[in-house]
C-alpha cells in the first residue's frame, strides 16, 4: 500500500489565490460542500478528479478545506505531536448516525419469530470472532470455526486460538454488562484476547516498553506506513482514551457512535500493545456501543465488512495522519461498515424467517427427510427451528410425552439417522442437538410422491 500523497497547505492555496481575485471569490464563496457526490474525500485521490468549472484542483481542495473547517470540532485525543484529532460531521454522515441510532437501539422485527435474540447473538460471536481474527492473520476456515465454538472445543493451533480468545473476550464483555473503561480492564480484555497467541507470553495484558520496537509495515513491502507514539506515553494514553470513553456528558456533545468509532482508530493509532492491537481495538469499539445503549451490535460483525475490503480499512487510518489529522476518513469508513452490518443482519432475519416457514410447511407433510414422522418427532422438530440452541436428552423427551424409555430413544435415534438431530456425549449421558442446517434441510426436503396420484 502506497502513502497518501500530503495536501497541499491550505493557506498557500489562498495566498496563491489572492492574486486572481476569481479563484479567490469561488473558494470563500461557500458554495463547495465538504464531500464530492456524498464522500469524504482526500486529496490522493481529489487531484485525479476533473475540478468544478472555473477552479484548478488546489482551488477545489481548498474551497472543500474551508468548508469542512465551518464543520470541524476537536477532540480530546491527541496525536503523536500532542496536535487534537478533529471531525467534521457532514450531512452523509448525520445520515448514517441517524440510520444507526434508529436501528441500533430498537427492536429488530423478525428476530424473536425467526428463532429469538440466542440464536443470532452465536451467529455474530463466531462470525465476528473469526473474521477479526482473519484480519491479524487468522487462518482458519468459517466451518472449522464454527465447529469448535459451537462444541466447546479446544483450539488446536494459534489461528484457532485468535478466533476462540475473540469469542470469549466478547463473551466476557457482553456478560459484565455497562462499566466504565480502565486501564487495567483493557490490559486484561488484550491478555485474554492474545493468550497463547504472541511468541512471548510475557506480551499477553502488557503495554509495550521503549525496547519493544514496533513500526506499522506495508504487508506487501517494507514501506513503513506508521510510526506510533512513544511507549513512555502509552499508560497516560490510554488513560486520557478512558477518560474520554467515560466522559457522556462532557461539552462539547461527542455522539456515541462516533466515540466508539474515535476509541478504536486511538488503540490502532497508538498501538499501545507489542502485538493484537487490531483485536483489542474492535473490542473496545463493541464495549463502547454496548456502553451507549446500542444493544443490536453485539449482533453485527463489523470484522465481516472490513475484512471485505481490509485496504479502505488502513487508508482511512492512512487519510486521517496524512491530511491534518481529520479523523472524519475513519469515522466515514466504519459508520459505512456499521450501515453494511446492520443491513446484512436485516437480510439475514429475513432469510432465516422465511426457511423456517418453509419448513414449518415441510413438517405438515406425511413424510419428511425420507422418514414417517409422529406427532412428537414434529413437536421436536418445530422447537428446533425455533431454538436451533436447545438441546435433548432421551428422559426430557420421556418426561415431555410420558412414554416409555425406548419409545422416546427410538424416535431421537430416528431424527439422527436422518441427519435431522446430532448426537453429543455430555457427561455419561447423551444430547441431542439440532443439525445446525436443520431448517435448509426441511425446506430442501423433497415431497414424497402422492400414492392416489395417478
Amino acid at each position: 500500500m502506497k502513502i497518501p500523497v500530503d495536501p497541499p497547505k491550505l493557506n498557500e492555496i489562498l495566498e496563491e489565490a489572492a492574486q486572481h481575485p476569481g479563484f479567490l471569490g469561488i473558494i470563500m464563496s461557500g458554495k463547495t460542500s465538504a464531500e464530492v457526490n456524498g464522500e469524504y474525500i482526500h486529496w490522493d485521490r481529489l487531484r485525479h478528479k476533473t475540478p468544478p468549472e472555473g477552479l484548478t484542483s488546489r482551488t477545489w481542495w481548498a474551497s472543500i478545506k474551508l468548508a469542512r473547517l465551518g464543520l470541524k470540532r476537536n477532540l480530546p485525543l491527541l496525536d503523536k505531536h500532542a496536535v487534537n484529532f478533529s471531525v467534521s460531521i457532514t450531512d452523509t454522515l448525520q445520515k448514517r448516525l441517524h440510520f444507526i441510532d434508529r436501528e441500533a437501539a430498537g427492536a429488530i422485527q423478525g428476530m424473536e419469530r425467526s428463532g429469538g435474540q440466542g440464536r443470532f447473538l452465536m451467529r455474530s460471536l463466531i462470525e465476528e470472532s473469526m473474521t477479526s481474527s482473519q484480519l491479524e492473520g487468522a487462518a482458519t476456515t468459517r466451518i472449522v470455526a464454527k465447529e469448535m465454538l459451537s462444541t466447546g472445543r479446544q483450539p488446536r493451533d494459534q489461528s484457532e486460538r485468535m478466533i476462540y480468545n475473540n469469542y470469549i473476550t466478547m463473551k466476557t464483555i457482553r456478560e459484565r454488562g455497562k462499566r466504565p473503561f480502565t486501564v487495567d480492564e483493557i490490559l486484561e480484555l488484550h491478555a485474554m484476547l492474545t493468550a497463547g497467541t504472541l511468541e512471548s507470553e510475557e506480551d499477553c495484558g502488557r503495554l509495550r516498553s521503549q525496547d519493544d520496537n514496533v513500526l506499522i509495515l506495508d504487508r506487501g513491502s517494507d514501506t513503513v506506513l506508521h510510526t506510533p507514539p512513544p511507549a513512555r506515553e502509552a499508560r497516560e494514553r490510554l488513560q486520557r482514551l478512558c477518560d474520554f470513553a467515560n466522559s457522556q456528558d462532557d461539552e462539547p456533545f461527542v455522539h456515541p457512535v462516533i466515540r466508539a468509532i474515535a476509541i478504536h482508530f486511538q488503540i490502532g493509532y497508538d498501538h499501545p500493545f507489542c502485538d493484537g492491537n487490531g483485536r483489542t481495538a474492535r473490542v473496545l469499539f463493541y464495549w463502547a456501543m454496548m456502553n451507549a445503549g446500542y444493544w443490536l451490535t453485539e449482533y453485527l460483525s463489523i470484522s465481516s465488512v472490513l475484512r471485505k475490503s481490509p485496504g479502505n480499512y488502513m487508508r482511512a487510518y492512512l487519510y486521517t495522519e496524512h491530511d491534518d489529522v481529520d479523523m472524519t476518513y475513519f469515522v466515514a469508513q466504519q459508520l459505512d461498515a456499521i450501515e453494511q452490518s446492520i443491513t446484512a443482519l436485516h437480510r439475514y432475519i429475513l432469510s432465516k424467517s422465511e426457511q423456517d416457514r418453509a419448513a414449518r410447511r415441510v413438517l405438515r407433510k406425511a413424510q419428511v427427510a425420507g422418514i414417517e414422522l409422529n406427532h412428537r418427532q414434529r413437536a421436536i422438530l418445530a422447537n428446533a427451528i425455533k431454538d436451533p440452541d436447545r438441546g435433548y436428552t432421551v428422559a426430557t423427551h420421556q418426561s415431555a410425552h410420558q412414554i416409555s424409555y425406548p419409545t422416546a430413544l427410538g424416535d431421537l435415534a430416528a431424527l439422527v439417522d436422518a441427519g435431522l438431530l446430532e448426537k453429543h456425549k455430555v457427561g455419561r449421558a447423551n444430547e441431542f442437538v439440532p443439525a445446525p442446517d436443520i431448517a435448509t434441510m426441511l425446506h430442501s426436503s423433497p415431497t414424497p410422491p402422492d400414492p392416489t396420484a395417478p
